[in-house]
């Protein structure tokens, strides 16, 4: 054999090796994906992390194996901890979520997952600025829309405690009309907006799921944040707590309907027919 034909033939060796070994690695990464989805539907997810490392690195192109290795880190960060390992683990997997949008912009799932732990972590703005993302995708999705009302909802609460409590007042839930008009005023400032954006928000979530008993309670109370905003208007106030009341009384009634419909069903985390953790 002449010397062009050896290097032929030597690279045709070569090349069947690499898609050889490339088959063995792609055969072993969906092994160690399934061991990974194993291990996260038993709530090892420690376990479930490793797997998923192995499964990208012995196939990158796998497209499940970032998302679920997010899914997995997203799953060890603890809510409401501020401590750096915590934060460091919410950044991780928040990072892996945005190399999956990097080649899937329109990822609903990653874009989820992302306001998700940022909710967690109490990043509120950047909670919310996620799940404004997720409706862009998905203008009907209520999960969104109701969590970008529960954030309003929360900051407005703190902001009116943070005003009242110094003051020696203590919330009435209906429009506080007994404090001081400054006291007032300076909550009216703070609120105002949280309070117009989170009922728009929520009003949207219960237009798109129409059974959604937590998004009414939240209409609930959000109107009695909204009686503070109209303390210079006492009809208002009043139309507020009536409205809340409402809202309430029809939260507690749909959850009642709902809770005598629920799926008794076994429930768990599998995949569907798309790949995805749920």
């Amino acid at each position: 054999m002449n010397g062009p034909a050896r290097i032929t033939a030597l690279a045709v060796a070569l090349a069947g090796m690499v898609l050889s070994m490339s088959g063995c690695n792609r055969l072993a990464a969906r092994d160690q994906l399934n061991k990974g989805v194993d291990a996260y539907k038993s709530a090892r997810y420690e376990e479930a992390i490793g797997h998923f490392q192995k499964a990208t690195q012995l196939d990158p192109t796998l497209p499940m194996a970032k998302s679920y290795l997010a899914t997995a880190l997203a799953q060890n960060v603890v809510p409401g901890l501020d401590t750096a390992d915590n934060l460091k683990t919410a950044q991780q997997a928040i990072s892996i979520f945005q190399q999956v949008l990097d080649k899937d912009p329109s990822d609903v799932n990653s874009l989820k997952q992302i306001a998700g732990i940022y909710f967690s972590i109490k990043k509120f703005d950047e909670a919310k600025d996620w799940q404004k993302k997720v409706l862009a995708v998905d203008p009907k999705d209520p999960e969104a829309a109701y969590t970008i009302g529960v954030i309003d909802w929360t900051l407005a609460h703190k902001n009116a405690l943070d005003t009242l409590v110094p003051a020696g007042i203590n919330d009435d839930g209906e429009g506080n009309l007994k404090a001081p008009k400054k006291v007032l005023e300076s909550i009216k400032q703070k609120n105002e907006a949280l309070v117009t954006e989170g009922l728009q928000y929520l009003n949207q979530a219960v237009a798109n799921r129409p059974n959604y008993d937590d998004a009414m309670q939240y209409i609930n109370l959000i109107y009695r944040r909204k009686a503070d905003v109209d303390c210079d208007n006492p009809s208002a106030v009043k139309a507020d707590v009536a409205a809340a009341k409402e809202w309430s009384s029809k939260a507690m009634g749909t959850r009642k309907q709902n809770e005598a419909k629920k799926d008794k069903g076994p429930g768990g985390i599998t995949m569907d027919s798309s790949g995805n953790l749920k």
